[in-house]
């Protein structure tokens, strides 16, 4: 089993997290951004005022939609 899977994100977000890791001391973006998901999964929970209303699902499953990936 291997210890890694890829995540595939949009180049445009790709592009727009670049210029933001560089002088931070994260060695890349792909560093940047398992830093940033250990960070919210380390909670291990999502709260109330976290969940997402249905207008908002309706709006990310739109977009997500016309991206391709629905």
């Amino acid at each position: 089993m291997k210890d890694r899977v890829t995540i595939k994100i949009p180049r445009e977000l790709y592009e727009t997290l670049q210029p933001m890791v560089e002088g931070t001391g994260f060695s890349s973006v792909t560093e940047f951004i398992v830093f940033v998901m250990r960070t919210l999964a380390s909670t291990g929970r999502i709260d109330e005022e976290d969940k997402l209303t249905e207008d908002e699902v309706k709006i990310i499953k739109e977009r997500l939609k016309r991206l391709g990936y629905l």
